[in-house]
């Protein structure tokens, strides 16, 4: 996992309407990066939806948000017009990011191990370092913490 300071891995992942996104071509702009498992799990659907109602004041701020899950395009297309994101969501079905970035880790459930998405963000500020990092995110309070560390960025507006 990237730790503060060091330059985010850099990824071109595409968007729900296919749309090839890349995180350097992002800069200067901050940009917040939050790994999730699945699209319309409960957990993740309140995640994505408190990040897009606060997309504005993350733009105030400076910063862009992008979602990355290995759900496929389709499914991230869906997610988004169902729920009304205002963020793109990247799908990472080969999980290159998401072992990049350390969140590929083994899970368990029931009793039951596998492999999954550790729900995760990242704070990568507008010279593409690593500025803050929330592994094993909980959602009371994330996005009002991650607000104020985007806030807190010297590059901030």
């Amino acid at each position: 996992m990237p730790v503060p300071g060091q330059f985010a891995p850099d990824i071109t992942l595409p968007r729900g309407d296919g749309t090839p996104v890349t995180l350097s071509h992002l800069r200067p702009s901050a940009v917040v990066l939050f790994f999730y498992s699945e699209n319309g799990s409960e957990t993740c659907t309140l995640e994505a939806c408190a990040f897009s109602d606060a997309t504005p004041d993350f733009a105030a701020a400076g910063a862009r948000l992008v979602g990355i899950s290995r759900d496929p395009v389709v499914s991230h297309d869906k997610f988004s017009r169902k729920h009304g994101l205002q963020m793109p969501l990247l799908s990472d079905e080969t999980g290159t990011a998401c072992t990049a970035y350390g969140v590929w880790q083994p899970k368990k459930l029931f009793g039951r191990s596998y492999m999954g998405v550790i729900r995760s963000t990242f704070l990568v500020d507008g010279a593409g370092r690593v500025a803050r990092v929330w592994p094993a995110v909980r959602l009371k309070g994330h996005v009002a913490e991650v607000l104020a560390a985007v806030s807190a960025l010297p590059s901030a507006s």
